[in-house]
């Protein structure tokens, strides 16, 4: 099932069944508490979230919504979790993290960031403030792969890589 293939992906701790019912009970009550179409939508998600991870890891629990409500919770599940999980596997990688971060939870929260970095033994203030420089969509100045782009100049009827910065990418 690719539900199970994508929580593969995601490489997140399984836990005992009590702790995933916990998890599952605590989204159900925040989705209660939801007001806008797009939070009930994002609560959804974590509900479903939750419930696949749990089967994921090898627990037999019941879904407590209906049908409907795993379908588009789902939909929204998929880009929430997965860019989530990006993010932190980026942040990690330009860290240069011993160990590959794998975490879903919400980045734009300094606590959460604060909580993570602890997690895996990386300066918790170079990490919030690299996590916010990625928020802004902003490279670091060392970072040559994301700096660097191939350009492309015309002359003639012919195209020619600018070498100097083909090289940094490894063209």
């Amino acid at each position: 099932m690719i539900v199970n293939l994508w929580h593969s992906l995601l490489d997140m701790p399984k836990h005992d069944r009590q702790w995933h019912l916990n998890d599952v009970n605590d989204e159900v009550c925040e989705l209660k508490e939801a007001r806008t179409f797009l939070d009930m939508w994002s609560e959804k998600a974590d509900v479903v979230y939750t419930y696949t991870r749990a089967r994921w890891s090898g627990h037999d629990i019941s879904f407590p919504l209906s049908n409907i409500d795993f379908l588009t919770g789902a939909v929204y599940m998929y880009p929430k979790f997965t860019l989530r999980w990006l993010f932190f596997y980026v942040l990690g990688k330009r860290l240069k993290s011993k160990r590959k971060i794998t975490e879903v939870r919400n980045p734009a929260k300094s606590q959460r960031l604060r909580e993570i970095a602890v997690n895996y033994d990386l300066d918790s203030d170079m990490f919030e403030k690299e996590a916010r420089r990625i928020m802004r969509g902003g490279p670091r100045k060392s970072d040559s792969r994301i700096r660097c782009k191939i350009r492309l100049t015309m002359e003639g009827t012919r195209n020619e890589y600018n070498e100097e910065e083909a090289v940094c990418c490894g063209v």
